[in-house]
């Protein structure tokens, strides 16, 4: 077969910081775009690792901004990108770098994570992060998938305690950044399933599955964003992204990994094992 006959996989991209346990960040992408059937590479934004001696308190360590930028330039010159996630940028000079980075490829799928708060930033830069992160990469993402407290803040809203508020959630993102949203309510909305709300200006759909816990698990929100970047990559449509997105995640929760950490961490090899 030639090279230039033979099947080769999308390509995506994730801009992510690397969570030292594999649980979350960066692997978590990794893994789940390999196990989507994806070839994935990285630019690698801070490395993040939980100190065991004082409560798993995250350890969080900046990659510097000309060796995030060498990434974004040999990852974007080596391949034709089929779609992009965006993860933890952790610092407003890490945000302008991928800013810059994201206009000039101009991505057709731009998957943003929306990080707002990484618990290893104090207070005040934490808030110069999350109103960068608003200015200068939410216009330029096509899809979102906020959680419980991002959606919180990107909406506006003061509570979101309902499906119902998570509908009016992931409308009004949608109508500030005209993006298809996906926001989050997993374990943090009461009754016996763990929901989501799709919105894309057209189609209002909420996904559903049942809660395998009430506790939340790690790499899950890291994971359905790296998945429906993965799907996007393979050309699926985005509302079937997100479902797909949805069930990889819920096997993966259901095949969680527990360790010393205080938390389980989601395995993305759930799937698989269920098929």
């Amino acid at each position: 077969m030639s090279e230039t006959t033979r099947n080769q996989p999308p390509v995506a991209m994730t801009v992510a910081g690397s969570e030292a346990t594999g649980g979350a960040g960066a692997l978590a992408d990794i893994k789940t775009f390999t196990s989507l059937g994806v070839f994935g590479s990285l630019a690698l934004t801070c490395i993040v690792a939980f100190d065991p001696e004082n409560g798993w308190d995250h350890r969080v360590t900046p990659v510097d901004q000309q060796t995030l930028a060498n990434q974004l330039q040999t990852i974007t010159s080596a391949f034709d990108l089929d779609a992009v996630k965006i993860g933890m940028l952790g610092h407003p000079d890490t945000i302008r770098t991928v800013a810059t980075a994201m206009k000039d490829l101009q991505p057709k799928h731009l998957v943003l994570d929306p990080v707002l708060i990484c618990k290893g930033q104090e207070p005040g830069a934490a808030l110069d992060t999350d109103q960068a992160l608003k200015a200068e990469v939410l216009p330029l993402a096509t899809f979102v998938t906020p959680n419980h407290f991002e959606s919180l803040s990107l909406s506006g809203m003061e509570s979101i305690d309902s499906v119902e508020d998570l509908k009016e959630a992931a409308q009004r993102i949608h109508d500030s950044s005209g993006a298809a949203v996906l926001a989050k309510g997993g374990v943090r909305l009461a009754g016996p399933d763990a929901v989501d709300v799709f919105y894309d200006g057209s189609t209002l759909e909420v996904l559903s599955e049942p809660k395998v816990s009430e506790v939340p698990v790690s790499g899950a929100g890291c994971s359905l964003a790296a998945a429906i970047t993965a799907e996007l990559a393979k050309g699926a449509a985005p509302l079937d992204a997100a479902r797909t997105a949805k069930s990889f995640v819920t096997a993966g929760i259901r095949h969680r990994l527990s360790s010393h950490l205080p938390f389980d961490s989601l395995w993305q090899g759930g799937l698989a094992a269920e098929a």
